[in-house]
């Protein structure tokens, strides 16, 4: 037995850290408050000894206990009050700093799923853009054909024509639009008449500009700085689409200010 007692104080004395956490997890006021009750207590004990000894003869009624146990105690009482408000401060302290982080972290969740969410709104547009840079290269390859092309002005071959079909079929879509920006036309009338010239040129013209304005209303649903749009804007399709409007029609036959 005392070789497992010797063994057993060995471990805890062995073990000093094992003390200081039970130190460390305890609020400082609490201990303060301990110590001044026992000191207080004790104080309470030396004193009614004292008295005790000064006079062996003096006898202690009910009453006189019951005054002296209510003075005595009072102020433990009051101490402990205080230290309780001061703790309950600090616990209510740590309460609201909880919150706080739980506020913080719930917002931090929130902005990171609004950020998954539009990544996945970006990756569906790019997808849906694809295929529609594919339809706007395939509307102005016919344009350019019907002003441009052995059926219209004559000025590209039909062998020239195959040729940009075949780029634009290579994944180059806006091979057409770049010869409507890039080069004049002004033998041709000029792009209002390539644009505007015949039913055929008014249709394919505006079958581009609604396909074209609905990929904008798509890239701003998914792009809050508009960096997605502006692209779009000045690039072949974007530049081509500022050309129609500028030179678009109203029905009186007047040149309409583009947007």
């Amino acid at each position: 037995m005392r070789g497992r007692a010797v063994s057993w104080g060995g471990n805890r004395l062995a073990n000093p850290g094992r003390f200081l956490n039970i130190f460390r997890g305890r609020d400082w006021r609490i201990w303060l408050g301990a110590i001044i009750s026992v000191l207080w207590i004790a104080g309470g004990i030396g004193y009614v000894s004292h008295v005790s000894a000064a006079d062996p003869d003096l006898s202690f009624s009910l009453g006189t206990v019951g005054n002296f146990l209510e003075g005595a105690f009072a102020p433990l009482a009051f101490l402990w009050l205080v230290l309780g408000l001061f703790i309950q401060q600090r616990e209510l302290a740590n309460n609201t700093a909880a919150i706080r982080r739980t506020s913080e972290q719930s917002e931090k969740q929130t902005q990171a799923i609004a950020a998954t969410e539009m990544n996945a709104r970006q990756e569906t547009f790019f997808k849906i853009a694809e295929g529609v840079k594919g339809q706007l290269g395939g509307i102005s390859g016919m344009l350019l054909i019907s002003g441009l092309g052995p059926i219209g002005s004559g000025r590209y071959t039909r062998e020239q024509m195959d040729h940009h079909f075949s780029q634009a079929a290579m994944g180059d879509y806006g091979v057409f639009a770049r010869m409507f920006v890039s080069m004049d036309y002004s033998d041709e009338g000029g792009l209002k008449e390539l644009f505007y010239g015949t039913e055929i040129r008014r249709k394919h013209t505006h079958n581009f500009r609604h396909t074209f304005e609905r990929l904008l209303r798509l890239a701003r649903n998914c792009d809050v700085d508009g960096i997605i749009e502006d692209s779009l804007k000045q690039g072949a399709f974007g530049l081509l689409y500022v050309r129609m409007l500028e030179y678009s029609l109203d029905e009186s036959g007047e040149r309409q200010a583009g947007a």
